[in-house]
C-alpha cells in the first residue's frame, strides 16, 4: 500500500525537489539566479555529476573546477567532499554545491572545507532538501518518512534548526507552493519550502 501510494505522489506534477524534477527545480533555479557574473574568476563545483551547472557556470564566464566523488566526465576530478579538499585556502570565488551535504558524514566539518577554499569576499551557494517541510510531515504519518522518500545514500535529513545551526551566516531561501507558479520566500522556509536554498558570503 505504502509503495503505491509513493508511486502515485511521485507522478504527480509538484516540484519537491526530488527524483524526476531534481535536476530542474525551483530550488536550482532560485540558487542559480544569485550566483553572480564570473569573467575572470574561479569557481568549484562540488557534485558535479554530469557538469549540466559546470556547463552553465562557464556560461556565466567561470573557469569552473568540477569535482564529485564519483566523477561521470573526464574532466570532473574524484574528490570526497567528506575529507580535506585538495585545494589551497581562498582558491575559488564561488563554490557552488547543490543536494550535496545531505550525502555528507559530517556537514560542519565539509563546510567548513569549502568556506577555506573560497576566497574572502566570495560567495556559497548550497542547496539541499528540507525533509521537514509540512507536506513532509504530513506524509510521514502514513509511514513515508524522509529516510523512505528520499534518495538511499542521504544520511542527513535536515530541518530548519540543522540548518540555522549549520550555517547561522547564511541567506536563506526557497519556495512555495509547488505546482505552477512557484513563489520565492524568505519567511516561512522550515515549514512550507521543500528545499534550503543557502548564500553564505565569506
Amino acid at each position: 500500500m505504502k509503495e503505491s501510494v509513493l508511486a502515485l505522489l511521485r507522478k504527480i506534477p509538484l516540484d519537491l525537489g526530488q527524483r524526476d524534477v531534481a535536476g530542474k527545480t525551483k530550488g536550482k533555479e532560485i540558487a542559480l539566479g544569485l550566483v553572480p557574473p564570473g569573467e575572470g574568476k574561479k569557481a568549484l563545483d562540488v557534485g558535479a555529476r554530469a557538469g549540466v551547472q559546470t556547463a552553465w557556470l562557464r556560461s556565466r564566464g567561470y573557469e569552473v573546477t568540477p569535482v564529485d566523488y564519483e566523477p561521470v566526465t573526464d574532466e570532473c576530478l574524484r574528490v570526497d567532499a567528506n575529507r580535506r579538499l585538495p585545494f589551497d585556502d581562498a582558491s575559488f570565488d564561488l563554490v557552488w554545491c547543490s543536494e550535496v551535504i545531505e550525502h555528507l558524514q559530517d556537514p560542519a566539518f565539509s563546510l567548513g572545507e569549502l568556506r577555506r577554499v573560497t576566497k574572502p569576499g566570495g560567495l556559497l551557494v548550497l542547496t539541499t532538501p528540507n525533509s521537514y517541510a509540512w507536506l513532509f510531515r504530513f506524509i510521514a504519518l502514513f509511514g513515508l518518512t524522509p529516510q523512505r522518500i528520499q534518495r538511499k545514500d542521504h544520511v542527513q535529513f535536515f530541518d530548519h534548526e540543522d540548518i540555522r545551526r549549520l550555517a547561522p551566516d547564511a541567506e536563506l531561501y526557497g519556495y512555495f507552493p509547488y505546482a505552477l507558479v512557484k513563489l520565492t520566500i524568505r519567511r516561512g522556509i522550515g515549514a512550507l519550502s521543500p528545499t534550503f536554498v543557502m548564500a553564505i558570503r565569506n
